[in-house]
């Protein structure tokens, strides 16, 4: 596996988070490991695949598993490392030897080198995965008819050729 500038290994806390109004909203994953901290923007749909990776992969981990990994805290980022970037790209993948999920989140600048990496445990990214569902599907109401998202302003849906208001209408379940 290639190199980290920085690891987390001893997180606290791994969250998914939006900013902003629905339809301009901005997507962040923020961990605090210890004394650290890191706030990794991306795209919402980075965030959703990534929710959904992680759900694929628990659920064809084997059974027998032993879930309780042991943490490479030799490898701990500096304390007060405090990171704030956008991601272009995520890497995620599992240590069966030490049951732990690992995230790697790479800045345009130099994409063979993570930025950061972040090791977590499977509850850990279980609860994150439903966070960051919960979060993506919080945004604006889906147009029943083409899918899109429904401003509150007004949708002209391109199924009927932009001649009905739709925003009465009943939006689809995500």
């Amino acid at each position: 596996m290639a190199e980290a500038k920085n690891e987390f290994t001893r997180i606290s806390s791994l969250r998914a988070e939006s900013v902003g109004e629905p339809g301009k909203r901005t997507f962040r994953v923020v961990v605090n490991s210890e004394s650290s901290s890191a706030s990794v923007w991306l795209e919402k749909e980075q965030l959703f695949q990534l929710a959904l990776a992680i759900q694929q992969i628990v659920a064809n981990l084997p059974d027998d598993r032993d879930t309780e990994g042991s943490f490479p805290t030799d490898r701990e980022a500096d304390p007060l490392t405090n990171l704030d970037f956008k991601a272009t790209k995520l890497v995620l993948g599992h240590d069966g030897e030490r049951s732990l999920f690992i995230l790697d989140a790479h800045d345009p600048e130099d994409e063979d080198v993570a930025v950061i990496r972040v090791w977590a445990s499977e509850q850990q990214v279980q609860e994150f995965s439903e966070e960051a569902m919960r979060v993506c599907a919080a945004g604006r109401p889906h147009c029943p008819l083409c899918g899109r998202p429904m401003d509150p302003s007004g949708h002209r849906c391109a199924r009927t050729n932009g001649t009905a208001d739709l925003t009465q209408l009943e939006p689809l379940d995500q």
